[in-house]
C-alpha cells in the first residue's frame, strides 16, 4: 500500500506532516494524486479559530478543498474517468437521494460530505479519494492550479445565476478578494456590459483594475448607489457593504449574498427592498457548476490564473495558511503537492 504524506492541523495555528497510508478507493470512487490545493479563507478561519459557525475542529483534521490531480486507481464500477485522467475535484458529495439531493439542489444536502469541513478530512495530501461523479476531467491545456481554482470559479459561477446575470447587465460586486474577482470574471464573460468592484483594500482594487474592471474606493456609497446596478454580488460579509451593495441595486434587480457575515443577524434596509421589489438571496457553495467553470477556462474566457499570488509545497501548509497575514494584499496561495 502506498504511503500518503498529509497536513493535519491538530490545534489552533498548529500544523503538523504526518505519514499514512493511502486511501483506497471503495467501487465507485477514484484515488487521486493531489497536485495544486488553493488556500481558501474557510481553511485559514479553522487554521486560527478551530471553528466556523456550527462546524467545530474537534479532533485532527486535513484542511484544503480547493483542489486538482490526477487518476491513480479507480474502483470496480466507475466508468466516468480513467487512470491518468486529469481531473478538478468537487470537494463535496452529496448523499444523493434525500429530497435536497431529488430536487437537483444537492448543494443543501444535509449529508453531504465535503472536503475540509470537520469532520471530514481534505486535500492537503497526497492522495484522496473522491466519488467519481466529483472528478471532473480537465483538457491538457489546463494547468493544475487553474484546475484547482475551478472550485472557487464555481462560487463565481453560482452567484452570477443566482444573480441573473445576462448579456446587457450592469453588476457590482462588493469585495476583491479571490471569489469576488471569479464573480466579476464570470460576470464580464456572461455578457454584462459594465462590472463595478469594491473593496477597501487599494492593493486588491489594483488588481481589479488591472484585470479591465471599474473599481471603486468602498466608504463613497452615494456616488455608486446612485448607478442602480441591475444585478449585485456582495462577496464581503461586510455589514456596510451589504447595505451598499441593496441599495445600489436597480428596482426589480437581484442583490445576492455570498460573503459570510461575521454576525448571522444583519441590518438590512427593509424599505428599500419593498419600495423597489428587490431580491435577496444567499447562496451555499453552488451545485451542476463543474462543466461550466472547465469549459470557461478551457475556452478562454475567463482567466484565472492571474489571480495567483504565492506557491508553498506540502510541508509548508502552515506558512501557506500564515501567507495572507504578511501578505494582506495578495490574492489566491497554491500549495503545490510533489
Amino acid at each position: 500500500m502506498a504511503h500518503n504524506k498529509i497536513s493535519v492541523l491538530t490545534a489552533d495555528l498548529a500544523v503538523e506532516t504526518r505519514t499514512v497510508e493511502a486511501p483506497l478507493p471503495n467501487s465507485h470512487q477514484v484515488q487521486i494524486a493531489v497536485k495544486s490545493v488553493g488556500v481558501c479563507g474557510s481553511d485559514i478561519h479553522y487554521w486560527e479559530h478551530g471553528r466556523i459557525g456550527p462546524y467545530v475542529v474537534e479532533s485532527d483534521l486535513v484542511l484544503g478543498h480547493e483542489a486538482s490531480g490526477v487518476v491513480t486507481a479507480i474502483g470496480s464500477d466507475v466508468t466516468s474517468v480513467s487512470v491518468g485522467d486529469r481531473v478538478a475535484i468537487e470537494p463535496g458529495v452529496p448523499c444523493g437521494h434525500c429530497y435536497e439531493c431529488r430536487m437537483g439542489r444537492y448543494n443543501l444536502c444535509p449529508e453531504v460530505q465535503f472536503f475540509a469541513t470537520p469532520p471530514v478530512d481534505g486535500a492537503f495530501a497526497q492522495f484522496v479519494v473522491i466519488d467519481e461523479n466529483f472528478a471532473h476531467r480537465v483538457p491538457d491545456s489546463m494547468s493544475f492550479d487553474e484546475a484547482a481554482l475551478i472550485e472557487p470559479l464555481s462560487v463565481g459561477v453560482w452567484a452570477c445565476k443566482k444573480a441573473k446575470v445576462a448579456p446587457g447587465s450592469r453588476v457590482l460586486v462588493t469585495g476583491a478578494g479571490p471569489v469576488g474577482l471569479m464573480c466579476a470574471k464570470v460576470a464580464r464573460a456572461s455578457g454584462a456590459i459594465e462590472v463595478t468592484v469594491t473593496d477597501v483594500n487599494l492593493e486588491r482594487l489594483k488588481a481589479a483594475a488591472a484585470m479591465g474592471f471599474t473599481i471603486h474606493r468602498s466608504g463613497v456609497d452615494q456616488a455608486l448607489t446612485e448607478k442602480s446596478f441591475t444585478a449585485v454580488i456582495e462577496c464581503s460579509g461586510n455589514v456596510h457593504a451589504i447595505n451598499t451593495a441593496i441599495r445600489a441595486a436597480a428596482p426589480a434587480s437581484v442583490v445576492v449574498l455570498v460573503g459570510m457575515a461575521a454576525d448571522g443577524n444583519v441590518t438590512v434596509p427593509v424599505d428599500v427592498i419593498q419600495g423597489r421589489e428587490l431580491w435577496l438571496t444567499g447562496t451555499f457553495r453552488y451545485a451542476h457548476t463543474y462543466p461550466t467553470a472547465i469549459g470557461l477556462v478551457s475556452s478562454g474566457a475567463v482567466i484565472i490564473s492571474d489571480l495567483v499570488s504565492a506557491s508553498y509545497d506540502l510541508g509548508n501548509v502552515e506558512n501557506a495558511l500564515g501567507h495572507a497575514r504578511k501578505h494582506p494584499e495578495d490574492l489566491k496561495v497554491i500549495v503545490r503537492v510533489s
